[in-house]
């Protein structure tokens, strides 16, 4: 009889239930909805945060924001241990990071290691398009989680708010005189918005005559790929976010000179916006441990990771502290061990890589209808993925341990393989079963990630890159290095706007290349673990307040449209009030 010990994801849910007659499975909804949620008085105070106003601020009865000036009074404090979690190239199949990120926080507690979750803010754009929310499953979840999901505490409503005040203020100077002389067909800045739109992605502006502006061409970004979200993730405290936003390039002069935000003095009322968001978030997991939840951009098309006032606070307040990248490992670790940690001073002390047999057979051949099926032979096939993403990690002087994300359709016989292949990589596989049991689930695997933590050495951390390296190799060592691939193709504009940015003092910035999730290449067909291919590069954007180079690359877009069948679909109030579809 098939009990509790199951993984289903939001998509394959009904699925599984259908085909294994399983009455007693609950949706990630069901479970959330059950949950016997702590005040979140009670949560802090777990973690020593006092119940005072100069702490925190709550934000209704189960979510806080931590105040600034009280983690300023920490920071002679010593930190935690930091745990990175990853995980292998992404398939329709799931993989789960985020799950198994809020399941090892639990389990950390469980064997009495005071432990939080840092995670990423969901947007609304997957939440009504394609992938879903993002609070974990199942009964490793963070909670509330219709609100984390919906809206939340209206950062990502701060910082489109304040990112399109730019704009506006962008296109005001223009119409009143054009002081500074702004070349319309060379501004730079889009305008966003936290929804999955192909339709904005190019539109012409200030149409309907003299009195509306002058027309121009303009599109939108979405909002997690916003050069703000970058700079809100990327700051230590406001006046280092008001720094940053006041070097963000908006626009050039006919002669070529940068224009800044600043030159409109942009920052001060953009900084205004961005003062509560700015806060971290406090919720807690469905076993009652805090979750810190701020800060989100993708790691497909942006930096992938949450704040760093977020992991800065987490590891003040803890004794581990375990914090996602997004996607797999060759996109959001990559930029949050060559972004984030070269621009917060953090590093971690070990890695986690999640990983799934359902996935490992997808990279192996097998179609998604056809993975309920034991298939060895596939799963071997597949595993040069799981390597590849294992030797990647290593090449940073980090520990890594493997969490095989448990499915009720798994077989002894798959885990053994998993579990084996990974031994002769010198790398222990983890059997996690946190879907179905929360912490219990996941006890092997703190246990294995304290003791990595402990082996662990600071001075073996490296970059992939040195800050003096040139921006055209910077690329190639990503590229090749990580991607496996065996050159980069650029034409003579963007190797010349490379050069520019190269002698314009912006060559010690580290690269951010937004690339398909779902392969090492550009061709998100192409599975498994791909050698000898070329990674084209479209366009390159300078994020000069956030203080890196965005490499677009392949057919990537930084706003995405809705699949033919959006989730939003099947979202709805029911006759209780209650939401329904959006897990």
């Amino acid at each position: 009889m098939i009990k509790k010990y199951t993984n289903p994801t939001s998509r394959v849910f009904k699925t599984l239930k259908k085909v294994f007659k399983m009455s007693i499975v609950k949706s990630d909804i069901e479970i959330a909805r059950a949950a016997k949620m702590k005040p979140i008085k009670d949560v802090l105070d777990y973690i020593s945060v006092p119940d005072e106003n100069s702490s925190y601020s709550p934000m209704g009865r189960h979510i806080a924001k931590i105040n600034l000036e009280y983690l300023n009074n920490l920071k002679n404090k010593k930190d935690g241990k930091l745990i990175l979690v990853t995980a292998i190239t992404p398939t329709p199949a799931g993989e789960g990071k985020t799950t198994t990120s809020v399941g090892l926080c639990d389990g950390l507690n469980k064997i009495g290691k005071k432990s939080i979750v840092c995670l990423r803010e969901p947007s609304l754009g997957p939440s009504f398009g394609m992938k879903g929310g993002a609070a974990g499953g199942g009964y490793a979840q963070v909670v509330p989680m219709e609100q984390i999901n919906l809206h939340f505490t209206g950062d990502f409503h701060a910082i489109t708010c304040a990112h399109n005040l730019l704009s506006a203020l962008i296109d005001n100077h223009i119409y009143w005189g054009n002081k500074l002389n702004i070349d319309n067909r060379r501004i730079e800045w889009k305008r966003v918005i936290d929804l999955n739109d192909r339709a904005l992605r190019s539109i012409n502006i200030n149409l309907g005559g003299i009195a509306n502006g002058f027309p121009r061409e303009d599109g939108f970004d979405i909002t997690v790929a916003s050069e703000i979200m970058a700079i809100f993730c990327l700051s230590n405290d406001l006046k280092d976010l008001e720094k940053k936003i006041g070097n963000i390039t908006i626009a050039y002069t006919r002669e070529r000179k940068p224009i800044y935000a600043k030159d409109l003095n942009a920052q001060g009322p953009m900084t205004v916006l961005l003062k509560e968001a700015i806060r971290p978030n406090v919720t807690q997991t469905l076993e009652n441990n805090p979750a810190i939840i701020h800060g989100g951009p993708f790691g497909n098309i942006a930096h992938g990771c949450n704040s760093i006032i977020a992991t800065k606070a987490g590891l003040k307040l803890a004794e581990y502290v375990v914090t996602e990248a997004g996607f797999g490992a060759d996109l959001g670790a990559e930029k949050f061990l060559n972004i984030k940690c070269r621009k917060s001073g953090i590093q971690p002390d070990c890695a986690v890589l999640v990983a799934t047999i359902r996935a490992l057979k997808m990279h192996g051949g097998v179609k998604k209808d056809e993975l309920k099926k034991e298939n060895i032979e596939a799963l071997k096939k597949g595993l040069p993925n799981l390597e590849r993403h294992i030797k990647n990690i290593k090449k940073f002087g980090l520990e890594v341990t493997v969490a095989i994300n448990h499915f009720v359709t798994d077989t002894d016989q798959e885990v053994k393989v998993i579990k084996e292949y990974c031994s002769k990589l010198d790398v222990k596989a983890n059997l996690c079963m946190h879907w179905a049991k929360g912490g219990d689930g996941t006890k092997e695997l703190a246990n294995q990630v304290v003791e990595l933590c402990k082996k662990s050495k600071k001075e073996n951390f490296k970059f992939l890159y040195s800050n003096d390296t040139n921006l055209w190799e910077k690329i190639e060592i990503v590229a090749k290095e990580i991607y496996g691939a065996s050159e980069v193709m650029a034409d003579t504009k963007i190797r010349d706007k490379l050069k520019k940015l190269q002698e314009d003092g912006f060559g010690k910035l580290p690269i951010c290349i937004a690339k398909t999730q779902y392969s090492f290449s550009t061709d998100p067909n192409l599975k498994g673990a791909p050698s000898g291919h070329v990674l084209p590069v479209r366009e390159i954007r300078l994020s000069s307040g956030a203080e890196f180079i965005v490499v677009i690359c392949g057919e990537i877009m930084t706003m995405p449209g809705l699949p033919r069948i959006p989730a939003a679909d099947s979202i709805k109030l029911n006759n209780k009030g209650e939401i329904e579809g959006l897990f």
